[in-house]
């Protein structure tokens, strides 16, 4: 009886990746809260004219602070160690999804994928849509980061890590 040892290989690195998948939503996850601004009591008229958050008290015992762009925490930087991180991973599971296509093409298999298989005539081709897919996505977290949403930012290449884990498994599986 033959045994496939790419099939008990492959399923213990996609539940290893699904794991860490899991554990580093939670991690991504940011708040600010209207605690964290600093107010000065002392200069309750600001220079410039701001939004004031109302006191959450009706009978007004507590003063409204104001909401002066100064005094908001400031964000994260877009190439963070998380980010790097993300985009590292995203990098290296294209370039595996790349080579084992590229092995299953080789060998008279066909792509899956409808978008792919454009790209699969040659390996110019093939690698130019992974180059493609993997700036796409640092392209479009970009773009998140520069909009504010930075949870938006952050799933954007965990999607395609799952998504490339998934392809790079399947194949796999299924040579």
């Amino acid at each position: 009886m033959r045994t496939n040892v790419f099939s008990s290989v492959s399923w213990r690195w996609a539940r290893v990746l699904i794991t860490l998948a899991a554990l580093s939503a939670t991690a991504m996850a940011q708040k600010e809260s209207i605690a964290m601004l600093s107010y000065d009591p002392h200069n309750s008229v600001p220079d410039n004219p701001a939004p004031v958050i109302p006191s959450p008290i009706a009978s007004g015992a507590v003063a409204a602070s104001p909401l002066v762009p100064g005094n908001l925490p400031d964000r994260h930087k877009f190439w963070d160690y998380e980010n790097i991180t993300l985009f590292a991973t995203v990098a290296a599971l294209n370039a595996a999804d790349f080579a084992v296509t590229q092995s299953i093409l080789r060998d008279g298999g066909r792509e899956l994928n409808p978008v792919t298989r454009l790209f699969s005539g040659s390996t110019t081709g093939l690698a130019s849509n992974f180059v493609g897919e993997t700036a796409g996505v640092v392209g479009l977290s970009y773009f998140f980061h520069k909009k504010g949403h930075h949870r938006l930012e952050r799933i954007t290449p965990l999607l395609n890590i799952g998504a490339s884990s998934f392809a790079v498994t399947y194949d796999l599986n299924h040579r």
